[in-house]
């Protein structure tokens, strides 16, 4: 195991690390989070692409280089060089929509719902995977970024595609330990 005051160090120093690597140097405080990130790289639910690109999408949209690197060494030889840039576009996709819908849905002034949104969201049309996976991600990077209004069009997107609640919950679980997970390497290296 990694000391926690070597860790920062050990990170810049090695290119490539698995969540594994990361997940043992969760200190014992996190202890759920070091369970749980566990828990999610052996989910069962999902097909290898649904969740590999989920946990991918998730760690790019914390913007936590570590986790980004060690989640994308994981998925890669899991995810076909199309669904990992599906994955990636998802995070980059919502990075942005996720604000502008966040903003309409907190003001007061519903004018702005009405107008043409201006924004380019091509990748919508034809993101290279299967169109459910790709909701599913953006679904799970809309959790981490606290889009109300996002997350209900993309769970809608997913019934309407036949995935089960337990699956669309998985998705829920994923964007959270990414995100603890994040938030604890990134406070025991600042």
């Amino acid at each position: 195991m990694i000391a926690i005051r070597d860790w920062g160090r050990n990170v810049q120093e090695t290119k490539t690390m698995s969540l594994e690597a990361l997940r043992v140097t969760i200190p014992d405080y996190a202890r759920d989070t070091r369970i749980n990130l566990s828990a999610i790289v052996s989910e069962t639910l999902l097909t290898e692409q649904q969740k590999w690109g989920a946990i991918l999408a998730a760690a790019h949209a914390t913007g936590f280089a570590p986790l980004i690197r060690a989640a994308a060494a994981d998925a890669e030889g899991r995810l076909s060089a199309a669904a990992a840039t599906a994955a990636k576009s998802a995070a980059a996709l919502m990075a942005m929509t996720n604000v502008y819908y966040r903003a309409l849905h907190a003001m007061k002034n519903a004018e702005y719902t009405t107008l043409r949104t201006g924004l380019r969201m091509n990748i919508l049309a034809d993101p290279g995977v299967d169109r459910g996976d790709f909701e599913f991600w953006s679904f799970v990077v809309s959790a981490l970024n606290g889009c109300g209004a996002c997350l209900d069009a993309h769970e809608e997107e997913l019934r309407k595609r036949d995935w089960p609640a337990t699956h669309v919950q998985a998705g829920l679980r994923i964007g959270a330990v990414m995100n603890a997970a994040a938030a604890v390497l990134r406070a025991e290296t600042s």
